[in-house]
């Protein structure tokens, strides 16, 4: 996982999203992020075919993103079509779970019958480790 400081600068400079992106220099996408939650929340195995299933795409696009996934090292492709992570692939996942997990509890208490698991998935992209922290933080103690 990227640890990353906050630095409060009296004339921070704003950038577009793709600004912020590049600035951070991330190597694993947000597509990539969803896959391996989704490995990860399926036991850390699964096929080609039930990810396109779970994912709602076609199992060629799995199967190119687990080519770009065994390239970073995250996966591994093994006998009879099974996927595993590799120990760096369940760190990540198990962290990618939780900061779902987190905003969806913090979506649920903001929103109350309004939740929706759409507004989990287009956000957590986007906040950063600390805010994850200090939300689960905040409702540890309330």
């Amino acid at each position: 996982m990227i640890k990353k400081e906050r630095a409060f600068i009296k004339n921070e400079e704003y950038y577009t999203l793709e600004g912020y992106k590049l600035r951070e220099n991330k190597n694993i996408t947000e597509a990539m992020e969803d896959y391996i939650e989704m490995i990860y929340k399926n036991k850390s195995c699964i096929t080609v075919k039930d990810l396109s299933i779970k994912l709602n795409v076609k199992p060629s696009s799995v199967s190119k993103m687990i080519d770009r996934l065994e390239l970073h090292k995250l996966v591994q492709n093994k006998k009879y079509g099974e996927i595993k992570l590799t120990d760096e692939g369940e760190k990540l996942g198990k962290y990618f779970l939780y900061r779902h997990k987190v905003l969806s509890n913090f979506l649920k208490v903001i929103n109350k019958d309004d939740y929706d698991l759409k507004q989990v998935e287009k956000i957590e992209h986007f906040v950063d480790e600390v805010t994850i922290k200090n939300i689960d933080d905040f409702f540890k103690i309330s």
